[in-house]
């Protein structure tokens, strides 16, 4: 049923109200000084009655009402799935919209991505859930929906538990067939199932966001080219500079700690011509494993010039720049250069946000830093302090 006939059945059981106040008015007028005791008995009768029935006409209503509301809603996020082309976005919109239809209590969406590590986004279910969600028990992709219901031991049938007792399971299914995710519904009702009606509505939702994700993959395909360095890896100078220049804006709005460290090779040069220019990649390369290796989940590791590095660290000192420092100092110490077992020697310049800082002056500071470090002697960091204190050696 549409949200248009939804709307004009309420409009009925409204209609139907007022024609049952308007009859119990009437005959309140006319019964009002009974005769008898068999017409006051009557008349109270034909009153219960009356306010029984406007209380279902009332329930009716309600009920019409919230499913008006709940799939104008939804008619809603359906129509703004295809208005984002980021993945993220939309996956959030469609678990929006799943969490509109009656029946379901939690989802979870998958999509799978180039790189191998899908994409995942879920609602209303726990930590434990989320790590390990339910499956359908059936590897590969589907041509159609399954449902599943769970049972659980007797260990884990707490009365005080609202255990997922069942699953729906979408496939989405691309050009040519081809798998791009699963949609996944849950429901925590004992001995129940979404009506065929739900399930309709759930895969007609998936169908209705495919080409939306397979835009929105495309664009963060694009865009990972458009933003990685091919050589490294890592990300590029450009995307370096946009994301600083964004993160200082973030942390001045919100009174937050943001620090910045910048890698130099010693001598890379000379490596460079003692090796040779491949052997040279493949050291870069191997720097920005082990920088990868030693930064955290938050932090933004960049390769900003032919041998510097950076790593923006959101929400972060100069003490967590500097412990980072040591964890990059550490791992290389074991790479070997050329045939003279000669180590890989790294320089950082750390810097951490003060008030009036731009993200350039942040950068400078930073890089100034790692000047000051080549000029103490090379192969350690240096911190740069804020305006008017002496910077640490």
């Amino acid at each position: 049923m549409s949200s248009t006939a939804v709307f004009f059945a309420a409009a009925r059981v409204v209609a139907a109200l007022v024609v049952a106040a308007v009859l119990t008015v009437s005959l309140l007028t006319r019964r009002r000084t009974p005769s008898s005791p068999e017409q006051g008995q009557e008349l109270v009768r034909a009153v219960g009655e009356m306010r029984l029935k406007m209380d279902e006409l009332a329930e009716d209503l309600s009920v019409a009402l919230d499913r008006a509301e709940r799939e104008s809603r939804r008619n809603r996020l359906f129509g703004e799935l295809g208005s984002s082309i980021d993945l993220a976005e939309l996956m959030d919109r469609v678990l929006d919209a799943a969490m509109e239809i009656p029946g379901f209590d939690a989802a979870m969406m998958v999509v799978e991505r180039q790189e191998g590590v899908p994409a995942v986004a879920t609602r209303a279910m726990t930590e434990q859930e989320t790590a390990r969600p339910p499956t359908s028990g059936v590897a590969g992709a589907l041509p159609g929906t399954i449902t599943v219901s769970y049972r659980y031991g007797r260990d884990r049938e707490a009365p005080d538990t609202e255990l997922i007792r069942g699953g729906a399971f979408i496939p989405l299914m691309g050009r040519e067939l081809r798998p791009v995710g699963t949609l996944s519904l849950f429901w925590r009702t004992i001995d129940t199932e979404p009506q065929p009606e739900q399930i309709d509505q759930a895969e007609s939702l998936a169908e209705s966001c495919i080409p939306a994700i397979e835009n929105a993959r495309r664009y963060g395909e694009a865009r990972k080219l458009a933003e990685t360095d091919a050589l490294t890896g890592l990300y590029n100078q450009r995307f370096f500079h946009e994301t600083l220049r964004r993160e200082v804006m973030r942390a001045n709005r919100y009174q937050r700690k943001l620090a910045l460290i910048v890698f130099d090779l010693d001598d890379f040069k000379s490596i460079n011509d003692q090796i040779g220019h491949l052997a040279g990649d493949r050291v870069l390369a191997q720097t920005a494993d082990r920088l990868s290796e030693a930064v955290r989940s938050v932090d933004i590791p960049c390769r900003i010039g032919g041998d510097e590095f950076a790593v923006i660290l959101p929400e972060s000192s100069a003490e967590d720049a500097e412990q980072l420092y040591g964890r990059v100092h550490n791992s290389m110490r074991g790479t070997v250069l050329g045939t003279d077992d000669e180590r890989m020697r790294i320089s950082a310049g750390i810097a951490e946000l003060q008030h009036g800082d731009t993200a350039a002056s942040l950068f400078e500071r930073a890089d100034g830093a790692l000047y000051r470090a080549k000029e103490l002697g090379k192969d350690r960091a240096d911190t740069a302090k804020s305006a008017g204190e002496q910077e640490r050696r």
